[in-house]
């Protein structure tokens, strides 16, 4: 059995769309699926990077292929009043329904719903009230603890080489993105082109010129 980590953060519709699309591209698979949230904007400040909703016309074409790619899976997705928005207080919350701070599938589809499913304001507290007593959380998504173990998951992300979300990382293989699922049912069937160069070529690449 492989063990997938799926790291995700709520703010990404990408996430939600590949949520979605996960148990179909694993059937059939002996697999555990590990669920680590974290802080996508955490991850673009270490890389240096702008998140799609940050860049004008990025944004408006983000949105849109989202919405498209929802239609064409059957996936209900309707944008949230105000994007992107402070996700700490869903993460938080989903970090602290598990003690190891791993929300299982129940947890994670229901704040994805939170946020992409209603059109509303995801980071209202009075909704987020509401999400909390629903979901129950362990710990206090407020206290040193979960605060900790949200940054611990954006930090072992980093450190793996990640720099967006979704990711599925499996005996170290990082593999990006909703469209990235074929590809990572591929390796776990055993398909034999990641043993071979292909997989390293990237670092056998040179940088031909950097800009400034």
């Amino acid at each position: 059995m492989k063990t997938i980590h799926f790291y995700l953060d709520f703010i990404s519709p990408y996430a939600w769309l590949a949520f979605n699309a996960l148990p179909g591209a694993l059937q059939g698979i002996s697999h555990r699926v590990v669920h680590k949230p974290v802080l996508f904007g955490g991850m673009l400040k270490h890389h240096g990077q702008l998140g799609p909703a940050e860049i004008p016309s990025k944004r408006d074409w983000t949105y849109r292929q989202v919405l498209w790619l929802a239609h064409q899976q059957g996936v209900a997705l309707q944008l949230p009043a105000a994007h992107p928005f402070n996700p700490l207080g869903v993460l938080r919350l989903a970090v602290a329904c598990d003690a190891l701070g791993e929300p299982n599938r129940h947890v994670c589809e229901q704040v994805f719903r939170h946020v992409w499913c209603s059109g509303e304001d995801a980071a209202d507290p009075l909704r987020l009230s509401a999400l909390a007593a629903q979901l129950q959380p362990l710990s206090d998504p407020a206290s040193p603890k979960v605060k900790q173990a949200l940054q611990s998951n954006t930090q072992a992300a980093i450190d793996q080489g990640i720099f967006g979300v979704p990711s599925f990382v499996v005996d170290g293989k990082v593999f990006w993105g909703q469209d990235a699922l074929p590809m990572l049912r591929a390796y776990l069937l055993g398909e034999p082109w990641f043993d071979g160069p292909d997989w390293q070529a990237p670092g056998q690449c040179a940088v031909g010129i950097r800009r400034t």
